[in-house]
C-alpha cells in the first residue's frame, strides 16, 4: 500500500510513499529524507489506483516527491520515471520530479 497527498499551490505537488515508511527520517552524509506524516500521509490506496493518479497528475504538470521501493516501482510501472532517474538514501529509493 501507498499513501498519497496532494499539495496545492502556485503548482501541484504530488507526495507519494509506501505505507510502512511513513514517519520515518533516512539520513546519508549531508542528505536527509524525513518523510513527515503532514507532509505523506494523505490517502492510502493500492499500487493500480496509485498508477491512474500518478499519469493524471503527470498530464497536470504536477511535481512529485516519491519515496519507498513499491511507490518508486509503481512511478516507473506509469511511465513517470525512468529506472536512470532513481536516487537512494540508506538504500532507500526515491525520486524528485519536476516536470
Amino acid at each position: 500500500m501507498h499513501f498519497i497527498k496532494i499539495h496545492k499551490s502556485y503548482r501541484i505537488v504530488v507526495a507519494v510513499c509506501d505505507s510502512d515508511l511513513i514517519g520515518k527520517k533516512f539520513e546519508e552524509g549531508k542528505r536527509q529524507l524525513d518523510l513527515r506524516e503532514n507532509f505523506y500521509k494523505g490517502e492510502e490506496t493500492d499500487t493500480k489506483n496509485l498508477m491512474k493518479l500518478l499519469h493524471h497528475y503527470s498530464i497536470e504538470d504536477a511535481t512529485f516527491n516519491i519515496v519507498g521501493e513499491n511507490s518508486v516501482k509503481a512511478a516507473i510501472d506509469s511511465r513517470i520515471i525512468s529506472k536512470t532517474s532513481i536516487d537512494k538514501i540508506n538504500n532507500t529509493p526515491f525520486i524528485l520530479i519536476l516536470l
